[in-house]
């Protein structure tokens, strides 16, 4: 039985996709839900799985294709066997050799191999008829990587000859290119402005130390410095509406709910996944949350419906060593929170000097939305949550 393999249905925020990576050649047998395709949107890499057991017949779409919203992009065959749709994995093969030229290298290793200058005859061969797959410079290229380090006792033998001048290209993931283009966006059509406050962490750092075995123990899960941020921002968009806004077109759109995206740094780039309704949330759920957000991050795992949406953005550089930095937007929304790197410094107390744990914050915010005195009130606001966290719990 022919089955039609298409392409996940996309929200109406994104307009389309590329084809990124194919798991499985014509012929190739597969079991039910093995992964066969990746699709790479501007938010998110989607998995297409196989239907049934089966092969795939003929692929439609290919690598750096751009593809549209449940578009077809290959024909699969349930119940086949591997055998079966040999003939069809020896033409696709023979196709791209004779493409490609003499070498037997397929388009999408050869778009690989001249992106890393690589020497295509050095690459042993394991597609049909010796011909070299995608996979086959990703193997030859994590082999050669790994070499230098092995080599590194005995001989440490330079990269590069001296005096020569290295560069590498690489295209740019539509996911960085998406951030890129929305970072410009933001600086160009928005009046950006950022205030700035400090914040003694003193208090948390005490409230932690003294319970986080017991919460750790009783919820699961640890408790760390974002729950607190995030509890105090929910209370802060709240006293501050504008805050929460966002613009669409010439119309302010004010948000009765607190929906706060948590930067999340992955190897594609930065993703901003949401916590929905965190007024509602404890510090436990907030924090096991967060901590799946990382976690599907890093594998890749992360859906379109955990990117969608936010009404206000955190984002921590503190955990890079960031002391102070002037966050840029997350468009359409009115504003972001930037987090730094807790330090030491001598602060006055009472008139006398005390070494204190101090956070700079930093608020940027969109000022056709909000004026300053409202931005300047927020950060405070979470400044004296922040510095006396029983005040979340109480409400006041």
């Amino acid at each position: 039985m022919s089955i039609e393999i298409k392409a996940p249905t996309f929200p109406e925020s994104v307009a389309d996709g590329t084809v990124a990576t194919w798991h499985k050649q014509p012929g190739e047998a597969c079991s039910a839900d093995d992964l066969i395709v990746d699709i790479e949107t501007d938010k998110v890499v989607l998995e297409v799985v196989a239907p049934a057991d089966g092969v795939i017949k003929e692929i439609l779409a290919a690598e750096g294709d751009t593809i549209l919203s449940d578009q077809i992009i290959a024909l699969f065959e349930a119940g086949a066997v591997a055998e079966a749709a040999a003939p069809a994995a020896a033409s696709a093969d023979a196709s791209a050799v004779e493409v490609s030229g003499d070498d037997k290298v397929g388009p999408a290793a050869r778009k690989l191999i001249e992106a890393n200058k690589l020497d295509a005859s050095a690459i042993k061969g394991t597609g049909k008829n010796g011909g070299v797959t995608k996979e086959d410079v990703q193997n030859f290229m994590n082999k050669a990587s790994s070499k230098p380090a092995a080599a590194a006792v005995p001989a440490a033998a330079p990269i590069a000859a001296p005096g020569e001048r290295v560069e590498k290209r690489v295209p740019m993931t539509r996911l960085r290119a998406t951030i890129a283009r929305r970072l410009v966006e933001a600086q160009q059509t928005a009046a950006m402005l950022t205030t700035y406050n400090e914040v003694n962490m003193g208090p948390i750092m005490e409230l932690r130390k003294k319970y986080k075995d017991l919460f750790e123990k009783t919820h699961d899960t640890r408790l760390g410095f974002m729950s607190f941020f995030v509890k105090a921002a929910t209370e802060a968009l709240k006293r501050y509406p504008a805050v929460n806004a966002s613009i669409d077109g010439s119309d302010m759109v004010f948000h009765g709910y607190q929906d706060i995206g948590v930067a999340v740094s992955t190897e594609r780039g930065l993703m901003v996944p949401v916590l929905r309704d965190t007024d509602s949330m404890g510090l436990a759920k907030i924090e096991s949350t967060i901590r799946d957000f990382g976690m599907r991050g890093r594998d890749g795992k992360l859906g379109l419906d955990d990117m969608i949406g936010g009404t206000f953005t955190i984002t921590n550089g503190g955990v890079f060593g960031s002391l102070l930095s002037t966050p840029i937007l997350n468009p359409p929304q009115t504003a972001i929170l930037g987090m730094h790197k807790i330090q030491d410094r001598p602060m006055a107390v009472n008139g006398q000097v005390v070494i204190l744990p101090m956070m700079y914050l930093a608020l940027s915010y969109d000022h056709r939305m909000c004026d300053g005195k409202e931005a300047v009130q927020f950060l405070v606001a979470i400044k004296d949550l922040l510095e006396d966290p029983t005040r979340i719990l109480l409400d006041i």
